[in-house]
């Protein structure tokens, strides 16, 4: 009798490698081909099949993290190994044996080992021996229905759909969410998609960090001002134009704020902490708020405030 070897995940960047090794035990299954010509229904019928009949099926797992620790090529012999291991306890217990084996592809996975010289390789073997069909069929359910119960564990990653394999959906969601203990790091894709991951990451960190410290800043600069007995009105009064950081209104009079965070206490004179351009705009803003909020024959004034990293706050009008 044949032995059958097939390995399923081999390219896949997240996942488990999964050989599959089958002795038909004189099972006839009809419809046995190569498992990538197959739906997924087919595969799964024909998997309860093969199951349900006398056909011996070992797999052999090898996780992402050994993938990483020992390679790919190592982990193929290795996952070939288990599979086989579980084939020989099978046929012991059902008092049978082979006598042959093959593997699908050109490598001999069980090359230096005591099954050697049973072993012939042949490319497409799953698609013209029927017990390799068999092995890789089973492999395929058994892998395909592990990245299933992922998706339900890890849902932001579509495990369910692309099983681990390098599409276009599973790049995106690297770059956004990175990788998780499924996924190879050894891979090459996988470690420069994560490379521009730690990039964007570091961006986007960047980016969280200045907002917080212009939140924190303006809501220093609006305690100061209401301890200097300021109302505010508004906080990021916004027109198309123009966002005012702070509105505030103290005896009379309406103060449109800017607020200027430094990490020192080196701002350089007034004049250097707004430009021109967002004076006037901050001018038309400010007539606009008055418009708005029907405020006639009012006094609108600008003006600045430099906060530094320790919190000290210098605020003024500008002229």
């Amino acid at each position: 009798m044949i032995l059958g070897i097939d390995e399923v995940g081999r390219g896949a960047w997240a996942g488990p490698l999964v050989v599959g090794a089958c002795v038909l035990n004189g099972a006839e299954i009809e419809g046995l081909t190569d498992s990538k010509k197959l739906t997924k229904k087919q595969r799964e019928v024909l998997n309860a099949e093969i199951s349900a009949s006398s056909a011996i099926v070992g797999l052999g797992w090898v996780e992402a993290g050994e993938i990483d620790k020992i390679g790919l090529s190592e982990s193929l012999r290795l996952a070939t190994k288990r599979a086989v291991r579980e084939v020989q306890a099978g046929c012991k217990a059902q008092n049978t044996t082979f006598d042959e084996i093959i593997i699908d592809g050109t490598v001999n996975f069980l090359r230096e080992t005591p099954l050697e010289r049973y072993v012939s390789t042949l490319k497409k073997a799953d698609l013209l021996i029927a017990s390799v069909s068999a092995a890789a069929i089973c492999a395929k359910v058994a892998r395909d229905n592990f990245m299933a119960e992922l998706d339900k564990e890890l849902p932001d990653f579509h495990f369910g759909g692309h099983v681990g394999y390098g599409t276009q959906a599973h790049r995106r969601v690297l770059v956004e969410f990175g990788a998780n203990k499924y996924h190879r790091a050894s891979f090459r894709p996988v470690a420069e998609i994560l490379g521009v991951e730690a990039a964007a990451a570091e961006e986007i960190a960047a980016a969280k960090t200045t907002k917080v410290i212009g939140d924190e800043a303006e809501e220093k600069v609006s305690e100061f001002l209401a301890a200097q007995n300021h109302e505010i009105l508004a906080r990021n009064w916004r027109t198309r134009w123009c966002e005012i950081d702070i509105v505030s209104k103290l005896d009379g009079i309406y103060y449109f704020t800017e607020v200027k965070y430094r990490k020192n206490d080196d701002f350089g004179g007034s004049e250097y902490a707004i430009s021109l351009m967002k004076l006037k705009q901050m001018a038309f803003a400010a007539e606009i708020f008055a418009a708005k909020n029907k405020l006639k024959n009012v006094d609108l004034r600008l003006a600045a405030a430099l906060i530094d990293g320790k919190s000290e706050i210098d605020w003024f009008e500008i002229d």
